[in-house]
């Protein structure tokens, strides 16, 4: 059992751990939980690498990073919503670093409206699973090169609204819905940690999915008020039907927390293919609202299916 909780920050849970030697890259690392999370890990002496796509957002919070932390932090343009951007993003990375020890695939999108990406995928499945998948496959020699390797999939509970659509996952047969897009998206989070875990956790390279909580970010930032009522009105019934308390929010450097938890956990050493929340392991729930991974998310076969097509759709291959 881990020592921290629903209230534990991100420099809690770091807290007289020493991450001096140790290179690790955090997608979306210029706002919200990536920021947090990359000057928390920097503030342990981490070598910290952030990307996105905007280069000026990237350079201000690079700045501001290496003030705050006294660490080395370095920069990585990254458009996840282009497989050329990300290709060109993972041959830079090669070219600069010799390493990378922790991965964490934070950045994401939530509840978009419809769209699709440069190369025709619907945005937030496009985004937050087929842009990783490139990217960690693009990475993944930076990976062999470190040591203690973790690979972090930031998810969500919103996994619960659905599976992996395999047969229509770009909604081009069925009436697009935002929150089942997200939904998806995060399921597919969590499923590509299972394949990851299995091809690779024998060579030492392990990785995780994450619940990181409700906080209030520019993740919503597409969310307009109406959508924030239907949020809210969601939650509510989903507890009023199971029991359970409403969902309660979190600050960013809570929210924080469970990424730095398993990025470092050394009760963590030697395991993979698993979906934290609130720092600690979660349990399989099929039934509760505000807990939980669903058993549909951690599927084997799924994971082998949603592999087979993420290298399908994007031609990438690890």
């Amino acid at each position: 059992m881990s020592a921290f909780g629903f209230e534990s920050t991100a420099d809690e849970v770091l807290a007289g751990v020493d991450l001096s030697g140790r290179t690790m890259l955090v997608t979306g690392g210029y706002s919200g939980l990536g920021h947090e999370t990359a000057r928390a890990l920097g503030t342990r002496g981490a070598h910290v690498i952030i990307s996105g796509r905007d280069a000026t957002k990237l350079a201000a919070a690079a700045d501001e990073l290496a003030e705050v932390t006294r660490a080395r932090i370095d920069t990585l343009v990254c458009d996840l919503a282009s497989l050329a951007s990300v290709r060109e993003a993972a041959e830079e990375a090669q070219s600069r670093f010799p390493r990378i020890d922790v991965l964490i695939n934070n950045a994401g999108v939530m509840a978009a409206p419809f769209g699709q990406t440069a190369d025709g995928f619907e945005t937030q499945f496009g985004t937050n699973h087929l842009g990783h998948f490139a990217l960690t496959a693009g990475l993944m020699p930076l990976l062999e090169n470190g040591s203690g390797q973790r690979i972090v999939n930031l998810s969500s509970r919103g996994h619960h609204i659905a599976p992996v659509d395999f047969e229509d996952p770009n909604f081009e047969r069925r009436a697009y819905d935002p929150w089942q897009s997200y939904g998806q998206s995060k399921t597919a989070n969590i499923l590509f940690a299972v394949g990851l875990e299995r091809r690779f956790g024998a060579r030492g390279i392990h990785a995780f999915a994450l619940h990181p909580g409700a906080i209030h970010t520019n993740l919503g930032r597409h969310m307009t008020e109406s959508d924030m009522a239907a949020l809210r009105a969601r939650m509510a019934r989903s507890a009023e039907q199971t029991g359970e308390a409403m969902t309660r929010f979190k600050t960013i450097p809570q929210g924080a927390a469970t990424t730095c938890w398993v990025a470092t956990a050394p009760e963590l050493e030697g395991r993979g293919g698993l979906y934290a929340e609130d720092c600690h392991i979660a349990e399989t729930d099929d039934v509760s609202a505000t807990r939980g991974v669903r058993s549909y998310a951690l599927d084997p076969a799924a994971a082998e299916q949603l592999w087979m097509l993420s290298e399908e759709l994007t031609g990438v291959r690890f």
